[in-house]
């Protein structure tokens, strides 16, 4: 049987190309009009503590999703359409928090009218990147249901 694990060189480069990616679908979403000229900085995945889903958050969601999640981060008016307001997810789904979608959108992406034609970066494959020398196969799934728990507090009560 075919060993379906990819290799650590395979596995950066995807993640580059998709940081590549995701920066040049900013910078060609950024639509300016005479009234508002977005510039989004962007800058490679930064470490941070597996343990600490708010760190992540501020990190990795903040700048498209907003420090509340209501879909206003800073790099926001680059998009075509706003980023989803996650503060809203249990109301549009029957008062339920979608944990399994929040957690496949984590780990596989989606694609997203905001992002144009390219996907909303795969925090899976990326998180993988980060935590490729731990040795430990399960601190990307720990970053994932993390970042999943925090996003359910923040839910519109």
């Amino acid at each position: 049987m075919r060993n379906k694990r990819a290799s650590p060189v395979y596995t950066i480069s995807l993640v580059l190309l998709c940081a590549v990616g995701l920066i040049a679908a900013v910078l060609l979403a950024a639509a300016p009009s005479a009234s508002q000229n977005v510039t989004v900085k962007t800058k490679p995945i930064t470490y941070t503590n597996p343990g600490d889903a708010r760190e992540m958050y501020v990190t990795y969601c903040a700048p498209c999703h907003g420090m509340t999640g209501e879909g206003n981060g800073p790099a926001a008016p680059a998009f075509k359409q706003a980023p989803a307001n996650l503060t809203i997810l249990a109301k549009t789904h029957g008062g339920k928090y979608p944990q399994d979608t929040v957690t496949t959108t984590l780990s596989f992406g989606t694609n997203v009218p905001a992002h144009g034609d390219v996907k909303m970066p795969v925090w899976g494959d990326l998180f993988r990147s980060l935590d490729s020398g731990s040795g430990a196969s399960s601190v990307p799934k720990l970053r994932i249901k993390n970042l999943t728990e925090y996003i359910k507090t923040l839910q519109a009560k």
